[in-house]
């Protein structure tokens, strides 16, 4: 994959931490220019520290509009071109109220689907747009869940991020299948259920251990979903959208033990 992206300039949402600074960092291996958005502009400063002048980062709410709107413009006016979007910034909505139905609050739905389903709405609007008035074709990657189609009502009961994570794979279809046409790809990434994102505990970790089995058992790591998110980027997936591919460490496929 070395030089699967020569010639593309990418914006990350989410790409200063985690998934997104690890996607990165794959893509400007692969010979890609990125520019990332965070939230924290210290994330900022040390993201583009380490990755060096093939990279950008500019510190941005994904919730507001301009955000992504920007964060193309500067891959424009740095790179002189902008060629795909991934979409990275969500998570969690635990800390807002999110959880089962019975405990679920009305803030902790709005705010989860804010965080991580219209700011997707807002970046996809953002790429397409900049694609059609470019008149070029390009590539979309959204990031959803396991828990978005294959629930674990026993550790992972949160229904408002559950409903985000699976409206965002009907959206990348409804999104694909209308810019086809345009040359404009639109795919989803599914991960499992990755290590220091979920609080841990001993029955969460042998459960994991058993749900995800693949490579003696362990939760998800943000490297990865790398292999996957620069295949999207490439050219190599020009003939693929509307597509959802889980990385996820067998999570669909096994029972798993309580």
């Amino acid at each position: 994959m070395e030089n699967w992206l020569v010639n593309k300039s990418i914006v990350v949402i989410g790409g200063t931490t985690g998934l997104g600074f690890s996607a990165s960092r794959a893509f400007i291996k692969a010979g890609a220019n990125v520019v990332m958005v965070g939230r924290n502009p210290e994330n900022c400063l040390l993201a583009e520290l380490n990755l060096g002048s093939n990279s950008r980062a500019k510190q941005g709410d994904a919730t507001h509009p301009q955000t992504a709107l920007d964060a193309i413009q500067l891959c424009i006016r740095e790179f002189g071109s902008f060629d795909g979007l991934y979409h990275v910034a969500g998570g969690s909505g635990q800390k807002f109220g999110d959880g089962p139905l019975h405990d679920l609050s009305l803030s902790g739905w709005n705010q989860t689907l804010d965080h991580n389903l219209t700011s997707m709405m807002l970046s996809n609007q953002a790429a397409v747009r900049a694609l059609m008035g470019m008149n070029k074709g390009g590539s979309i990657l959204n990031m959803s869940s396991v828990l978005g189609f294959s629930p674990s009502p026993t550790h992972f009961a949160n229904h408002a991020y559950a409903t985000a994570k699976s409206a965002i794979i009907g959206f990348s279809k409804s999104v694909a299948s209308t810019y086809a046409p345009n040359n404009i790809r639109v795919n989803v990434v599914a991960p499992a259920i990755i290590e220091g994102l979920v609080d841990a505990s001993e029955a969460r970790d042998k459960f994991i251990a058993t749900k995800q089995p693949l490579n003696k058992g362990r939760y998800g790591h943000v490297t990865d979903l790398d292999g996957a998110a620069v295949y999207f980027m490439s050219d190599y997936s020009n003939f693929t959208t509307g597509q959802v591919l889980s990385v996820d460490g067998g999570w669909d496929v096994t029972d798993g033990q309580l």
